[in-house]
């Protein structure tokens, strides 16, 4: 029920977008000063220092759970000085913030049936953090983060998924509207394991989320899903990078979004790497977006790079359409007034992706939400 219009996109190796640059302290990188690639959609004045020299003092976060069947979540473990590097300067800046790791654990060979829901809510303060995911080997269940409040946040999830482990992850940012976010997910899947990452985006005044995806052993299965709302004056950036250097490994990627609203800015941008070892891969990524009003922006950008020919098959595509006048005046002559023909043509957008998302103790909510945001609450 939109026009859809496809825009060419300016082709980027995907190799100028992999980090080179691995450090565990903020100091490791240079200060961004927007004309920088990582950094180009990126309102700085409005990230409250976090990417500067001089980074808030802050405290740590502190999450909570509803755990079951012997999954844990410990809250103060000490920080392991070996940790693979970051590449991001925000995301080592948190780690370095941070005095202690929150560490959720699912136990080799459960099948946790419920979700695990684990909330961080923002108190106005600034905070800092870093939570580790571990799903050991054969292990299955789908977690909840939840972030809800004001904040100013820099924090890092590491999802770590073992060998024959079936992991959903669903992030959901849900922010006041005056909220800052900035976080990296590093995704690691060990021989057949697979994750679905899912991020949902509604809330925040800028929110800037990195996912990544390492694989180390053949027959990794990454399923990469996001969904976002930008309203007035709202940013909402998500950049993804997957890099394929194990063979006969498998990655999706699906994003979906809306703008509403003066100002309303969402940026994807989409890297996948395909390196020459990587024989037998299978890859694809998609993002669509759905203008609703004048004023908004909505910035695309898919990159792929194939260093070898002996792949099952990869590609991307992205567009952008506006909310057709024409449809909304077709539904509104059937008696069905404006707000409604609007709910109804961003609820069938996003209907799919729901389903894909499958996980339905969301559902509801994130449909309210949308026609909260539609409302201009």
């Amino acid at each position: 029920m939109t026009a859809v219009k496809e825009y060419e996109i300016e082709f980027v190796p995907a190799t100028d977008h992999a980090p080179s640059i691995f450090s565990l302290t903020g100091d490791g990188f240079d200060v961004p000063t927007g004309r920088e690639e990582a950094w180009r959609f990126t309102p700085l004045k409005r990230v409250k220092n976090l990417h500067s020299e001089n980074a808030p003092e802050g405290k740590t976060w502190s999450l909570s759970a509803d755990v079951v069947d012997g999954v844990t979540l410990v809250n103060d473990t000490a920080k392991d000085t070996t940790r693979r590097g970051f590449t991001d300067r925000v995301a080592a800046s948190a780690w370095e913030h941070a005095s202690t790791v929150s560490t959720l654990t699912i136990p080799k060979n459960a099948d946790i049936a419920g979700v695990i829901n684990v909330a961080f809510t923002g108190s106005s303060v600034v905070e800092y953090g870093q939570l580790d995911i571990n799903a050991e080997q054969h292990s299955r269940a789908t977690v909840i983060l939840d972030h809800t409040g004001s904040a100013t946040l820099a924090a890092n999830v590491d999802i770590n998924v073992a060998d024959g482990a079936q992991l959903t992850v669903v992030s959901i940012q849900d922010w006041d509207s005056d909220a800052v976010q900035l976080s990296h997910h590093r995704i690691t899947l060990g021989r057949d394991a697979r994750v679905k990452h899912v991020v949902v985006t509604l809330g925040g005044e800028v929110v800037r989320l990195i996912p990544s995806v390492n694989y180390t052993a053949p027959g990794g299965d990454a399923e990469l899903i996001g969904l976002y709302f930008a309203g007035p004056n709202q940013h909402a950036e998500h950049r993804l990078f997957v890099d394929h250097s194990i063979d006969h490994c498998r990655s999706n990627v699906v994003y979906k979004g809306a703008l509403n609203g003066e100002n309303a800015h969402t940026v994807w941008v989409g890297d996948v790497l395909i390196r020459a070892a990587a024989i037998g891969t299978e890859t694809y990524e998609i993002n669509r977006n759905l203008v609703l009003s004048q004023g908004g922006r909505a910035d695309s950008v898919p990159n792929l790079e194939i260093e070898t020919g002996e792949i099952v098959g990869a590609g991307h595509a992205s567009t952008t359409g506006r909310f057709d006048d024409e449809q909304l005046f077709y539904l509104m002559s059937r008696g069905i007034s404006g707000e409604e023909a609007r709910n109804l043509v961003l609820r069938g957008f996003f209907e799919d992706l729901l389903n894909q998302i499958n996980v339905h103790e969301i559902d509801d909510r994130v449909r309210a939400r949308i026609e909260d945001r539609l409302a201009g609450s």
